[in-house]
């Protein structure tokens, strides 16, 4: 065996030795990224939702749940919130939403036109509005104040335009709010 076929194997052998070690790099860099989008899903309960509604968006404004006096906040029996709100080209109705702090809320809407998305800036809300369906979001504010909430699907031109706000107030005050009835928003305020 000459010195140059023991330098070949010698080369060899380092080339096979450095090729597993980025390969076991690789797998590990794998394990851990699928590792944690599994921790974030279950941990932050970003699962499909559990049923599918559908609603006609060529009549979402002539009857049934988003006709525009049923938009707004409403306080529920049980003590909860829901929500209602439409979003199309180029607002959200209604443009700021009332809610209270420490309080669960169910936030429903929809789109009348083409796909839209509610991102309430500072928290971990993020929904789409899609024609056609309702999207149902449950949310909980621990403090108050107001928040930022841009459409964060592009929704044609004017779509940087399309913002709206979340305002949310201690829970005694709006159940005081609440007493007259029919549905709250910040609007104008």
């Amino acid at each position: 065996m000459s010195a140059q076929d023991t330098h070949g194997s010698a080369s060899a052998e380092v080339a096979a030795r450095v090729e597993r070690r980025w390969a076991t790099i690789a797998v590990i860099i794998i394990v851990v990224m699928a590792g944690l989008a599994a921790f974030a899903g279950i941990h932050r309960a970003t699962m499909p939702q559990p049923r599918v509604e559908t609603i006609d968006p060529s009549r979402i404004h002539l009857s049934g749940e988003f006709v525009e006096s049923n938009l707004g906040s409403v306080l529920e029996a049980s003590g909860a919130v829901t929500v209602r709100a439409i979003g199309q080209q180029y607002s959200f109705t209604p443009a700021c939403i009332l809610v209270p702090a420490d309080t669960p809320i169910t936030l429903r809407a929809t789109s009348a036109d083409v796909v839209h998305g509610i991102l309430i800036q500072g928290t971990n809300v993020n929904t789409m509005l899609v024609p056609g369906y309702i999207s149902e979001q449950l949310m909980r504010f621990t403090r108050t104040g107001d928040y930022l909430m841009p459409c964060q699907e592009f929704c044609s031109f004017g779509h940087e335009g399309m913002w709206g706000k979340v305002k949310v107030i201690d829970k005694t005050e709006f159940a005081n709010r609440a007493k007259g009835g029919g549905r709250l928003s910040c609007v104008g305020q």
